[in-house]
């Protein structure tokens, strides 16, 4: 990892800069795969599956034969964990639901919310050197309890054309409707258009490397919504001399495993931590079965000594982390004055696999800095508020005229007789 001791808050943006490619760099990729899949369908979706996956497949849609055959592949002791993961997740998510806003702002005048799910959505399971199961329980879930009737999943096939049977049993287990084999930008773009085979839905959600989510940002220009622009995971650590930098360590590796293009930080106001964690990472570095990928993400990794509590807060709200671990003495100043984060892990004892697995918070959180404008996955994600209105006789009489005259100042004559004819005729009566 790259060491900055008290860097000048002019070098901030370089140093805090992300190792992932430009939009620019793949958006012509993304769009042609996009042109050809709208127009060519399951054809299209196969030839970029035998390309990228390096699979020839008949169907792409995975039926009930092969999710039972999944679902003995997958061991005793996984499927209670799987199990216990999904209780604390349902709970939490559960406990986001929220009830009717109903208020007569004036006499007569009746205003309420109320919420209803998004009927269609996608997930997007990454498999490939990390088959992510668990993103299944972080999205279908609350899918599943927010009401949404299709819940279309996608996922790559390895060589053989099948994909990992402790995704198909997660799927099954959290009321996924289906299932397809497809993977990367062609998998965004047959759930962005629809094909012989996938249903068209109305919002995409789940993570990616850098080519999946440009294929949903470009998702967006078709009328598809998508949860946050989720790219490469990231994660940032505060650590003081209360911090046991074996922990601190751990956790730094555990995010810089996902993928070479993955960032992992530590920021300390102590020079004694960051020379501990160093060796630790060195250590544990060489134990683990993703050594390489690793090894070139902690390439793109920074240690970084600040003077003070507040400078370290600064900085990193200056970068927005997807996760952000505080392992310091004073916890309560950087709970209290953190803006922008994907997720919050507190204490020695509060890993951020806690949070990917079991916890019960949800893991689809936002990347690349936009913690400060997007949250994570949440139950109101998978769903949509409406407000709706009934004004009386009484109330049409009382809001009327503020109308006529709002509408008239902004030029707007059909608005304003829309209400004139309404008071007129209640003059008359």
């Amino acid at each position: 990892m790259k060491k900055f001791l008290n860097p000048e808050r002019i070098e901030w943006e370089s140093i805090l800069k992300r190792p992932t490619q430009t939009v620019a760099d793949i958006e012509g990729i993304v769009e042609n795969i996009f042109d050809e899949v709208q127009s060519g369908g399951d054809a299209v979706i196969k030839k970029y599956t035998a390309q990228f996956d390096k699979v020839e497949l008949n169907s792409i849609l995975v039926d009930a034969s092969e999710i039972e055959i999944a679902n003995n592949k997958v061991s005793d002791a996984l499927k209670e964990a799987i199990n216990l993961a999904k209780s604390n997740i349902e709970k939490f998510h559960a406990a986001q639901k929220t009830s009717k806003v109903e208020l007569e702002t004036m006499p007569g005048v009746e205003c309420w919310q109320e919420k209803r799910p998004i009927q269609k959505v996608g997930l997007y399971i990454p498999g490939g050197t990390a088959p992510l199961f668990s993103t299944i329980l972080m999205l279908a879930i609350p899918a599943k309890l927010a009401g949404c009737k299709e819940i279309v999943l996608c996922s790559p096939p390895d060589k053989n054309g099948e994909i990992n049977p402790a995704i198909l049993y997660a799927a099954q287990l959290c009321g996924v409707t289906q299932i397809f084999k497809v993977g990367g930008i062609q998998a965004i773009a047959g759930m962005t258009f629809g094909t012989e085979s996938i249903p068209k839905v109305y919002k995409i959600f789940g993570p990616g490397n850098q080519y999946v989510t440009v294929a949903k940002q470009l998702a967006t220009k078709y009328g598809v919504a998508i949860d946050m622009p989720a790219g490469p995971s990231e994660l940032l650590v505060v650590a003081d001399d209360s911090a046991n930098p074996a922990f601190v360590a751990s956790d730094l590796l555990s995010q810089a495993e996902h993928g070479v293009d993955s960032q992992v930080i530590l920021v300390s106001t102590s020079e004694k931590m960051i020379d501990a964690v160093e060796k630790e990472i060195e250590i544990q570095l060489e134990q683990l079965p993703r050594v390489e990928i690793a090894r070139k993400s902690i390439g793109n990794s920074r240690l970084i000594l600040v003077k003070d509590d507040k400078e370290a807060l600064e900085l990193i709200n200056e970068y927005g982390p997807e996760h952000f671990i505080v392992c310091v003495e004073n916890e309560e100043y950087y709970l209290e004055n953190i803006q922008h984060a994907g997720s919050v892990f507190i204490g020695n004892y509060t890993p951020e696999s806690a949070g990917d697995y079991a916890s019960g918070t949800n893991h689809t959180l936002p990347t690349n800095g936009y913690a400060k404008q997007y949250s994570g996955v949440n139950l109101d994600s998978f769903m949509k508020s409406m407000t709706f209105q009934k004004i009386s006789e009484k109330g049409i009489q009382g809001i009327g005229s503020a109308i006529e005259l709002m509408a008239e100042a902004e030029g707007l004559q059909a608005h304003k007789n829309a209400v004139t004819l309404r008071l007129n005729s209640l003059n008359k009566d």
